[in-house]
């Protein structure tokens, strides 16, 4: 499940991103590298909260536990309004590039290709939650069996010397603070899911022995994945042959397969970016109408349609703010970038918040923890101010995307008033 959930278009989209900011191949693969040591210390964290606090709410509840309801409310309004509907565009932005490619739409075909996509999964859900289950099984296996194809037949081709001619490698975005700032924001984005691990804590059986083990496995798993698909992109293009990439994966069974085997792999992108769309998009909703529920002047979001077992209303909000950014992505012409941008420095300030939650709950609340983070205080303190020096190089570097997200977070600062004080239930018995 932990494999399956952070798996996904990211690695067809980010990697001449990150390449851009990387100041040789060395770097480049040290940045996945850390990416993935990042990833395991922030899973310990979320399966320490996870065991002892099991919730539907995730990060919305233990930041309520922790900071109280206010944060919480915040949280599930940058969620809303940034994060969630940010990765939306974000990810339909990959669609697009690839969709281009098979079905071309003009000058602005990949913007044109990411609207259209948006608009067709969210009337899939409006439509019910059954249809949208039946759709993520059929493409839920795809996903893998592209990324295997695409570092398969690089790296055979690279062993073959059947790779680009050598280029000359320019220098590197934004110097040191642009490689550990946005090209490790890019890194992270593309191992993105491992957050989703806290909500496993619930189905093991033995979780104070089985997390870690769990964790640690499948981190080793996607970061091995990981460091051999870029190794296959670097032997056939080299590190600024990756950077001038606007759609790696494809270029890369175009050189090895030809024109069909470019097609096949960017069919088999597109069909893995709706994969992540479609569980993106059903997910997403339910904060708004979680928000709903819990605030009573947002009431008309928490409406539930028993027909479809969805939230309709929040679906279409949804869809609105998804598209809204894709035009704005569209209108400065590098949406993937901006998304990211935008999205970056709130994602990873309330991630630092949720780290900073393991010690706080720990003062606040000791009570008996199925699983505990290994090097604890360390490991949760040296998580948050990674993540809080992400928000600041992202801040600092991405421009005029990062300050249009921390101005729509500061703009829900109001909605703190309507805020009603719920009482949390204890930790046991909180899995429902």
């Amino acid at each position: 499940m932990l494999v399956g959930v952070v798996v996904g278009v990211g690695i067809f989209g980010f990697p001449p991103l990150v390449a851009q900011h990387a100041p040789n191949a060395l770097a480049y693969l040290g940045l996945w590298l850390a990416g993935g040591l990042l990833m395991l210390v922030g899973a310990l964290c979320y399966a320490e909260l996870g065991a002892t606090y099991p919730h539907r709410g995730g990060e919305y509840h233990y930041l309520a536990r922790a900071w109280g309801p206010r944060v919480a409310l915040l949280f599930a309004w940058a969620r809303c309004g940034v994060i969630q509907t940010g990765s939306i565009a974000a990810v339909a932005f990959i669609y697009g590039d690839y969709a281009q490619r098979l079905l071309p739409l003009g000058e602005a075909g990949a913007a044109w290709h990411a609207a259209l996509v948006v608009t067709a999964l969210t009337a899939l859900n409006v439509l019910g939650t059954r249809e949208s289950g039946r759709l993520q099984q059929l493409f839920t296996g795809l996903t893998l069996l592209a990324i295997l194809c695409v570092s398969g037949a690089g790296l055979y081709a690279a062993l073959a010397g059947d790779g680009a001619p050598p280029q000359p490698v320019a220098p590197a975005e934004g110097g040191l603070v642009g490689m550990l700032g946005m090209g490790m924001v890019f890194v992270l984005l593309t191992y993105g899911g491992w957050n989703e691990a806290a909500y496993l804590s619930g189905e093991l059986r033995r979780p104070a022995r089985d997390m870690s083990r769990v964790l640690l496995f499948g981190a080793a798993l996607v970061t091995g994945l990981y460091l051999l698909v870029n190794l296959a992109f670097l032997g056939i293009f080299g590190l600024q042959g990756v950077r001038d990439s606007s759609a790696i994966g494809a270029d890369l069974m175009g050189l090895v397969a030809g024109a069909r085997g470019e097609t096949l792999l960017a069919l088999l992108v597109c069909v893995t970016a709706l994969s992540t769309l479609n569980a993106t998009v059903l997910t997403g909703a339910r904060v708004y109408y979680a928000l709903g529920r819990d605030v009573p002047r947002l009431a008309a979001l928490g409406a539930w349609n028993e027909r479809g077992a969805t939230p309709r209303r929040a679906l279409l909000l949804q869809a609105v703010i998804s598209l809204g950014l894709v035009a704005f992505g569209a209108y400065l012409g590098n949406g993937i970038e901006t998304m990211v941008a935008y999205t970056a420095p709130v994602f990873w300030l309330f991630m630092a918040l949720v780290a900073l939650s393991l010690p706080r709950l720990r003062r606040r609340a000791p009570v008996a923890r199925p699983f505990s983070v290994p090097g604890y205080p360390f490991t949760p303190w040296l998580f948050a101010l990674v993540c809080l020096g992400l928000c600041w190089a992202s801040v600092r570097y991405a421009g005029e995307g990062a300050l249009l997200g921390v101005a729509v977070l500061l703009a829900g600062l109001p909605l703190l008033l309507l805020q009603r004080r719920v009482p949390l239930p204890e930790p046991a018995g909180e899995g429902a």
